[in-house]
């Protein structure tokens, strides 16, 4: 449990899953705000979660303790602006906006203000997410220990240096599309030896998700979990030879390093702008 007062200035998908891990993990519903711009919205999250909703982003940041900035990066600038006046050294401000330097917030916000800037992915939804956080200069190791405890309730947690996070952003940030691409590819692939649409997607998102924990349970390296299933002359070491020869495995790591550069570009752009 974190135990206190935490408000989310947005409350779209990520924001949701971390209210919810929030919730299921004991913390209650009461030291839980959010902002919203719908009507809609602030009348769905209250009935889901029980938390109290609001539309005014000044009052839910002076109010806080911990200020979580889950609004779009497009409308970052906006909301720092608006906030700016309520935020002190005595709150927290965790973001979770992609994209988004440490150094772009830290310079809309009074001097000694405590940041954390966070890269979750998209299974935070379905409670297994991916996230690295990155402390600003003037947050302290108990600053990052809470970022950890909240998105723990939703997955596993990564401290690095904020230097590492464009790197975290191509490879589990856009992992998900990869992994749902290849999903898609062996699902097509089942279809065309024989398989009905609905069992081939079935299965291969099963033995994605399978194989996935035997490696995180097992602590195994891939390799070795690799060959057990590779027996000589048999159909793995047939269809392995086949994947490397398309090149596969460069592939994917072009594909992570192409996502790397386009985060940098993109955290460069917004700190020129801003």
């Amino acid at each position: 449990m974190i135990d206190q007062r935490i408000t989310f200035l947005g409350a779209g998908n990520m924001a949701n899953a971390l209210i919810r891990g929030l919730i299921r993990s004991g913390e209650k519903a009461s030291n839980i705000t959010a902002t919203v711009k719908r009507e809609e919205r602030k009348a769905e999250l209250e009935k889901t979660h029980g938390i109290s909703v609001g539309f005014d982003n000044v009052a839910a940041a002076r109010d806080a303790d911990v200020v979580v900035l889950s609004v779009k990066p497009q409308a970052m600038d906006k909301v720092l602006t608006q906030i700016a006046p309520v935020i002190d050294a005595k709150k927290l401000v965790i973001s979770v906006a992609a994209g988004v330097p440490i150094a772009a917030i830290e310079r809309r916000f009074p001097k000694g203000s405590r940041i954390v800037r966070s890269m979750p992915n998209t299974p935070a939804l379905v409670g297994l997410g991916a996230t690295a956080v990155s402390g600003g200069e003037h947050a302290t190791p108990k600053d990052l220990e809470l970022a950890r405890k909240l998105f723990d309730a939703v997955g596993t947690t990564w401290v690095l240096d904020e230097s590492q996070l464009d790197a975290v952003t191509g490879l589990s940030g856009s992992g998900p599309a990869y992994i749902f691409l290849i999903i898609e590819a062996l699902s097509d692939a089942g279809v065309k030896v024989g398989l009905s649409r609905h069992v081939a997607l079935k299965m291969a998102a099963q033995t994605v998700y399978g194989s996935a924990k035997l490696l995180l349970e097992t602590g195994e390296h891939p390799g070795t979990l690799k060959d057990q299933v590779t027996s000589p002359g048999g159909t793995a070491i047939a269809g392995l030879h086949t994947l490397e020869a398309g090149g596969l495995r460069t592939t994917l790591m072009n594909a992570v390093e192409s996502a790397t550069l386009r985060a940098k570009q993109l955290g460069d752009s917004f700190l020129e702008k801003h």
